[in-house]
């Protein structure tokens, strides 16, 4: 259950470093683990994203603070991390459920949340189907953008759409390769892959490219390359329609294979999504695959 025990060491790091800035960097050093996996595997494990947690909690606290009657919104507003007392209220209305002032009438409507504590059981995580395969060092082509943890099950469907839109549908109808992005888009089969990487360690983002195998050649502006270098990487094969057949199987990535492994870790803050180029991502038997990359555990 190391992986259980990388989350728990997470939260306990949170909570000694609650009302801090650099929070949750100080959460992944103490776990042990990239930024990217952290906020991935405190999702599935907990239901809450790391700043979900941290405002949770604090806006908890706060709330102790406003029962306690002993200082101004202003000063609370400054402690838990708000600009304006006017934007504490806001969120403490929001959590809450009321204002400051009027759980003071009514104290008894205060939400409670406590620190979370990881102590589950889970089963059949290793019945999970999967290879392990050492490749090469390659490299990906794409549109690069980047997500909020929080936002990015939602939002990245939908950059998917406007690339398909903008580049695949106009091929697939017969649009020739006039240009230069056309032409990198269409050799370098973009939409093959999609890659998640956090190695630029950004606090709470990370970046996610549709990308596609290069092929070596042109690298039109807008678009990013990626190397990643020779080493093992554990392949999740999944069946079903997009984007819900995937999600499921990252998820039981996070709550059934990793807390039960005890071959493998992960290696790099990154994973890959593979999509078929047969069929259509909406059929019952669609192919596609999440590659994790790992290494052996000493």
């Amino acid at each position: 259950m190391e992986w259980t025990g990388s989350i728990q060491r997470a939260i306990q790091a949170l909570e000694q470093h609650l009302l801090e800035e650099e929070a949750a960097g100080m959460a992944a050093r103490a776990a042990a683990l990239s930024p990217f996996y952290l906020e991935r595997g405190f999702k599935m494990m907990t239901g809450f994203s790391i700043g979900e947690y941290v405002r949770f909690r604090r806006l908890y606290l706060a709330a102790l603070d406003v029962l306690s009657g002993e200082e101004k919104i202003i000063d609370l507003a400054f402690r838990y991390g708000y600009e304006t007392p006017e934007s504490f209220t806001k969120a403490f209305s929001r959590f809450h459920g009321l204002s400051p002032l009027q759980l003071k009438k009514e104290p008894r409507k205060i939400r409670v949340f406590l620190p979370l504590k990881i102590e589950i059981a889970i089963r059949g995580g290793n019945e999970m189907d999967f290879t392990v395969e050492k490749m090469p060092a390659f490299q990906v082509i794409g549109f690069k953008r980047e997500f909020v943890f929080e936002t990015a099950y939602q939002q990245i469907p939908e950059f998917w759409d406007e690339m398909e839109e903008k580049y695949a549908r106009p091929m697939l109808a017969g649009k020739a390769a006039d240009t230069a992005i056309d032409r990198v888009f269409r050799e370098n089969h973009i939409g093959e892959f999609g890659v998640c990487v956090d190695d630029e360690g950004m606090n709470g983002r990370f970046s996610y490219l549709i990308a596609g195998k290069w092929q070596g050649g042109e690298v039109t502006e807008g678009m990013t390359v990626y190397q990643f270098p020779e080493m093992l990487w554990a392949k999740f094969p999944c069946i079903g329609p997009m984007p819900g057949a995937l999600q499921s199987v990252n998820t039981k990535i996070f709550q059934q294979w990793l807390p039960n492994n005890s071959d493998y870790e992960i290696a790099l803050g990154a994973n890959i999504e593979w999509y078929s180029p047969e069929g259509s991502p909406q059929d019952a038997d669609y192919q596609s695959a999440i590659w994790v990359p790992v290494r052996k555990k000493e």
